[in-house]
């Protein structure tokens, strides 16, 4: 029976904290970490995340990295006998929901932008972003002779010379590849360092020459070189009707409309694709899987234009799944999509937001499953009670427990985020270790759940073409469960 049951134990992670490696790259919370780890070891968590900050590691210089106190980190992780996924952080800390430290990308990084400012994200008004490099220069030899990708590639291949012995030994079984701002993959279109508030519909972020370039090259190869980047689509904290590009008969479902949002939503998978593919011959013959995250915007959803969400990047209608198509660039590399906001229900949500974080979950996981890969969830937002914790097990186990075999979906994995003194005390950790024995289908921990074959190489490019054949139709989700079988 418990040999059955197992088919049914979904693993937990906890993020550490985003400052456990200092801002000048040292490793200096020893015991209070140790100390930290033995609790989540006693709670039978499985494994923690950590961001391994490109901003820390390569800032003294090109080519110059400094891993030691990640290794002192991930020592202790070793011995606490926890499992680790390990994400490439391309991007800056602070400016966003719950940084509480700064890291800004390598300086010498940003130097390249003082002379060429186009090198960063931006809006049409010409406000830049520096927490990522614009996916314009991904392939543009300005950064010391090497384009963005290099760059990332370069220092997989540093992390994965400089942790060989936490790869070789198991401890690291997840890579998580940073692709935009947050560690996500998407356009910085609601950025609160520029004055964005929850649920403005954010701005389309392309309108650096590179992408600007690229698109007036690309609508003239479609025979429209008339064809500008859009000038209608209002400004980061507008409601949808306010503009003439998301209104009811807007710009959004006209042919230069549709033209331009499959551009920008192509963009941003092309993106992922090619640093995933470097990431797979760096990391191949690992026991690691590849991972990436995508955003939670679940914000004006219930309105047809899907505003917030087109602007960060998902061409997503009600009539186009803009998540399966993310979902099928992924099967070529085997890859694990981490998405967000696990712990949301929409009668939480205020009704103005137009929001359904519950619907969306769904949509995403199921196209996911539908694709047949590994799907892993967080929590968007810090929360220490049974409704958000049987949300996260409703969506961890769609249809609940089989006590026959493996359920017919499941999560491959959930993060909780994040790791404080406040989840470690009385109550809140009592919770927490009976979220973590019911996400396990009520077993105890068990090392060797869903283990990892070594990373084979990334099947051939897929034509986009085969890719967007997976926006349409749109398939309603796998049914969902209204509550768990296993509450806490």
């Amino acid at each position: 029976m418990a040999g059955n049951l197992l088919a049914n134990y979904v693993q937990v992670n906890v993020m550490l904290p985003l400052d456990v490696v200092t801002v000048d790259n040292k490793f200096e919370k020893v015991d209070e970490t140790r100390a930290q780890l033995k609790k989540l070891t006693e709670a039978g968590v499985d494994g923690v995340m950590v961001d391994v900050w490109w901003g820390l590691v390569e800032g003294k210089g090109p080519g110059s990295y400094d891993w030691e106190a990640y290794k002192q980190l991930f020592r202790l992780v070793q011995e606490a006998g926890l499992k680790l996924q390990a994400i490439m952080s391309f991007h800056q800390c602070g400016g966003n929901v719950g940084d509480i430290v700064n890291i800004p990308i390598p300086q010498w990084v940003r130097d390249v932008g003082a002379s060429d400012p186009d090198i960063f994200y931006t809006n049409r008004g010409g406000a830049r972003n520096i927490e990522y490099l614009t996916l314009g220069v991904d392939d543009q030899p300005l950064f010391h002779g090497r384009t963005a990708i290099q760059m990332y590639a370069d220092y997989m291949k540093s992390f994965r010379e400089n942790m060989a012995e936490f790869l070789d030994a198991g401890v690291i079984v997840d890579i998580e590849v940073g692709l935009g701002p947050a560690g996500e993959m998407r356009y910085p279109s609601y950025p609160q360092s520029q004055g964005w508030v929850f649920p403005g519909i954010g701005e389309f972020i392309c309108y650096d020459k590179y992408l600007e370039a690229d698109f007036k090259a690309e609508a003239a190869k479609a025979g429209h070189p008339e064809w500008e980047l859009p000038d209608d689509a209002g400004e980061y904290n507008d409601t949808p009707e306010k503009t003439r590009f998301f209104a009811d008969n807007g710009t959004y479902i006209t042919e230069k409309g549709k033209f331009f949002l499959t551009w920008y939503s192509n963009k941003l998978i092309k993106h992922g694709d090619k640093i995933l593919d470097e990431a797979n011959k760096v990391f191949l013959g690992c026991r690691v899987q590849l991972a990436i995250k995508i955003s939670g915007i679940h914000w004006w959803y219930r309105v047809p234009n899907h505003a917030a969400e087109l602007t960060a990047g998902y061409y997503n209608l009600d009539n186009r799944d803009g998540y399966r198509t993310i979902a099928r660039m992924l099967t070529r590399h085997r890859a694990c999509v981490n998405f967000t906001c696990a712990e949301m229900r929409d009668s939480e949500q205020s009704s103005e937001a137009k929001s359904a974080p519950e619907e969306l979950v769904q949509q995403v996981l199921s196209a996911g499953w539908r694709e047949g890969l590994h799907v892993a969830c967080e929590n968007a937002l810090g929360r220490y009670d049974a409704t958000a914790y049987n949300t996260i097990l409703r969506n961890s186990r769609p249809t609940g427990i089989n006590k026959n075999g493996p359920p017919e979906h499941k999560l491959f994995g959930f993060t909780y985020l994040r790791l404080s003194d406040e989840l470690l005390e009385g109550q809140n950790y009592s919770t927490f270790k009976t979220f973590v024995k019911r996400m396990h289908a009520n077993l105890d921990y068990n090392s060797n759940v869903d283990p990892l074959e070594p990373l084979q190489r990334s099947m051939p490019e897929m034509p986009i073409g085969k890719i967007l054949q997976a926006a349409h139709p749109k398939l309603a989700p796998f049914p969902f469960d209204e509550n768990t079988d296993l509450p806490v």
